[in-house]
């Protein structure tokens, strides 16, 4: 009987956690500009596509993006400017369609990133908004968790962008590329003889990046102060211009 106590309960266990792995979570993705955002997502090798990777949102609308796990992993990003009947988006573009479905974006973008349930063990999601690949938008990830801390880029990087950096289209600067984007050298990309922490130190263009927005990654490199962690299993909010 004791023993069939013990294989019963092993099984309940087995069936709730096999449950909780199961459990999507939900991604808002929020529009909160003045002007049309065209998001654009994608996932991770180990992790399923949602929906077809991109939408068109007006002013003040939202989507939601429902995962079919609780371990998902990948980014989403804004795109400006975008005419698919022509030269596609000034920024973010994924081949010049409105779903890039699995087609990643075009730098200069700022990119919120995502490794729910995080390493093996350890129950956490992972999550940061990354300028390492230039600026496009403002742009805040929420958890909904309590808690749990918001990151993200919340002032406009482009007053302070160096006109070297800047991207332009008809209406303006839309814009602001890396260094490691605008010049390709190892020292700002963090490659060959500057490939590791002690190595790749921030530049005077990330430096920009940092100060305006101290929450984000600016380089490679910069994880102590950019990445950020939640227990897993809560909804999260991405907003563009917050």
């Amino acid at each position: 009987m004791a023993q069939s106590r013990l294989v019963l309960a092993t099984w309940i266990c087995t069936v709730l956690l096999n449950a909780s792995r199961s459990f999507g979570i939900n991604f808002r993705l929020y529009n909160g500009c003045p002007f049309t955002v065209w998001p654009g997502w994608l996932n991770n090798g180990d992790s399923p596509a949602l929906g077809n990777g991109g939408t068109q949102l007006e002013p003040y609308t939202f989507i939601d993006l429902g995962t079919p796990t609780s371990d998902w992993g990948g980014r989403f990003w804004g795109r400006r400017g975008c005419d698919f009947q022509g030269s596609g988006c000034s920024t973010g573009d994924c081949n010049k369609q409105l779903y890039c479905q699995g087609i990643g974006g075009a730098p200069p973008y700022s990119i919120a990133e995502f490794k729910l349930g995080g390493a093996p063990n350890t129950g956490l999601d992972f999550y940061d908004v990354s300028l390492v690949d230039g600026y496009n938008l403002p742009i805040r990830i929420t958890p909904s968790k309590s808690g749990c801390p918001f990151t993200g880029c919340l002032r406009d990087v482009i007053p302070w962008c160096p006109s070297e950096l800047q991207v332009h289209d008809y209406s303006g600067v839309v814009g602001c590329k890396s260094a490691c984007l605008a010049f390709g050298t190892p020292p700002f990309c963090c490659t060959g003889d500057y490939s590791t922490p002690q190595t790749c130190k921030p530049s005077s263009y990330s430096k920009i990046f940092k100060d305006i927005c101290p929450l984000a990654y600016s380089y490679a490199y910069d994880d102590p102060s950019s990445t950020f962690t939640c227990s897993n299993g809560g909804d999260y909010t991405i907003t563009f211009c917050p």
